[in-house]
């Protein structure tokens, strides 16, 4: 009993020093979740509302946690400034342009602050900066978006009850399609028609490209030296050629149309009474004159002859004739 006695400040002071290494242990835990014993710097952000935010909510960036809320109070008449201790080997990732809202820790969790965005071009932000804010939506408004998805799919049920009791009552094409089989018959017939007609379109595809592999393989042909019409594209000798006779041809044409007019104009005058043409053609009796006319001037002139001939053998001119005729000779 005495021994007991003895060794009871031994057995006090162990559970002293076990009590003291918990409570130690356990500080270093809470510092160590809290960041407390991490060197920081501080970093402001000015909200219209923080949705609940409570100092001691953890600061998130990239999914990781990079600080804690410092404090929160009232700034202006109705927003909140929230301070913020951030991990200093953070700071060189947090640029000016990054934006801080507030979100939740899980669906239904703790409020906290989530940094984000930030141009890497920008400068990183300052001790006792300003982060900029954007808007997130509080639990009241996903309420509210909720309740009005809850009104708006409730008028689309409506909507297709009116619809099926609609095709139920017999009103309708699609009730028609589905209660009326004389109905479907058709629309079946109109389907396999359109079908042929499609089949139809196909073949009509494959005859067009069958034509245009032979357009191709014919202009192909056509770019192959050693044809005529390949020469009459290609030679300007030959085009030159070709448009210079074009051109007689025309000018052949020409020349007929005018010498064909000229004809005409003849024609109309023969066929007019008070020319000696017409006369010569249609008149008997001058035909007449004229060949008796002839006839005496064949007549004279063979007696002109017989009367030269006489003057010839004249005595009085027959040297005259002699001496001509010596001249001629010569």
């Amino acid at each position: 009993m005495s021994n007991f006695k003895n060794n009871r400040p031994v057995i006090v002071g162990i559970f002293i020093l076990l009590g003291l290494a918990i409570l130690v242990v356990t500080i270093f835990t809470l510092g160590g979740q809290k960041k407390t014993f991490v060197k920081s710097f501080t970093v402001h952000a000015i909200f219209n509302d923080v949705g609940g935010l409570i100092k001691g909510g953890n600061i998130w960036f990239s999914g990781v946690k990079i600080g804690t809320v410092k404090s929160i109070r009232f700034y202006g008449n109705s927003q909140v400034e929230v301070s913020m201790n951030i991990e200093n080997e953070v700071q060189s990732h947090i640029h000016k342009d990054a934006k801080a809202r507030i979100g939740s820790d899980g669906l239904i969790g703790n409020k906290i602050v989530i940094i984000y965005g930030g141009d890497s071009t920008m400068p990183q932000i300052e001790k006792d900066g300003f982060l900029q804010v954007e808007k997130a939506l509080s639990t009241d408004d996903m309420l509210a978006t909720l309740q009005a998805n809850n009104n708006n799919l409730l008028e689309i049920t409506k909507h297709f009850i009116s619809i099926s009791h609609k095709i139920d009552s017999g009103n309708g094409i699609l009730s028609g399609l589905l209660n009326d089989p004389a109905m479907l018959v058709n629309l079946k017939n109109t389907m396999n028609n359109l079908q042929v007609t499609a089949s139809n379109f196909k073949a009509v595809s494959v005859s067009s490209k069958t034509v245009l592999n032979d357009l191709q393989n014919f202009s192909d042909k056509l770019d192959k030296p050693g044809n005529s019409i390949n020469k009459l594209v290609n030679d300007t000798i030959m085009y030159e050629t070709i448009t210079g006779t074009l051109a007689q041809l025309k000018n052949a044409a020409a020349a007929v149309t005018r010498f064909t007019e000229n004809l005409k104009i003849v024609s109309e005058r023969l066929n007019q009474k008070d020319n000696i043409a017409t006369v010569l053609l249609n008149d008997s009796s001058a035909a007449s004159s004229i060949k008796a006319t002839l006839k005496n001037l064949e007549t004279s002139s063979q007696k002109l002859d017989a009367d030269l001939e006489a003057v010839q053998h004249n005595f009085l001119l027959r040297g005259f004739f002699k001496k001509k005729e010596k001249e001629n000779k010569q």
